[in-house]
């Protein structure tokens, strides 16, 4: 039984349909990439399957039970935590304070003081600014502190939007190789990226959405190799 599987979900915006229904699966212990070009319906699928925007059908099954349409916070306790696009960190609250508000679901202390540690090992230079506003970060150590707060809510599978967007090519290749030791510890990915080649080479599997609609799956090496994958994506051709 695959860990996460959506199946024919559609989501509509008022009368606009921007996911016709999307089929995707994600079995545990993988990276799986969604990649595909602006306005495709990336971000409102990961949206859809962390409860943030409603699916008008199709379904959305999570460790063999169903979490279609319901609330955020309920899907957050059940392992299954988000990393926004554009980190959605809290500019005017310390580093501390927004680590702290990625386990308010928690109540385990011990637990969060140890998932806290392991957060600043593999971000140590969120480490030299706790005490420093979150608004007054780099790009790149924003984005840090977005997967490392999402770290604090202990994800059994973690859910990625577009972690490179808007970030210099040296930061690039240090957030991608935090998010392979991430899921060499042990969570599941599913990331969401528009820098195609960087998100192939490190997943397992990848889907490529098209305008609501899944229009090629299969291996990440394989779609890397695929001549219109690499014509559309990678820039080949």
């Amino acid at each position: 039984m695959a860990m996460l599987e959506v199946k024919d979900l559609v989501v509509r915006y008022g009368a606009i349909e921007a996911l016709h229904g999307v089929s995707l699966s994600v079995e545990r212990g993988q990276i799986v990439t969604l990649i595909g070009s602006n306005g495709a319906g990336k971000t409102t699928t990961l949206r859809a399957i962390s409860g943030l925007v409603r699916a008008a059908a199709g379904s959305i099954t999570f460790e063999g039970r169903p979490i279609a349409n319901q609330p955020p916070h309920r899907i957050l306790r059940q392992g299954l935590v988000q990393s926004p696009e554009g980190r959605g960190i809290f500019a005017n609250m310390t580093v501390a304070e927004n680590l702290d508000l990625g386990a308010f679901a928690r109540d385990d202390k011990a637990g969060i003081a140890s998932d806290r540690e392991k957060s600043l090992s593999l971000f140590p230079r969120l480490r030299e600014r706790l005490s420093q506003n979150a608004g007054t970060l780099s790009g790149g150590e924003q984005q840090m502190l977005a997967m490392a707060r999402a770290l604090l809510a202990r994800p059994k599978l973690l859910l990625l939007d577009e972690p490179s967007l808007g970030l210099a090519p040296q930061v690039v290749q240090t957030i991608f190789q935090i998010i392979r030791e991430i899921n060499a510890a042990g969570t599941t990915i599913l990331l969401v990226e528009q820098n195609a080649h960087m998100a192939l080479s490190i997943s397992h599997f990848g889907y490529v959405l098209e305008v609501g609609r899944i229009a090629m799956a299969d291996k990440a090496s394989t779609l890397e190799a695929s001549d219109e994958v690499r014509k559309a994506y990678l820039g080949v051709g």
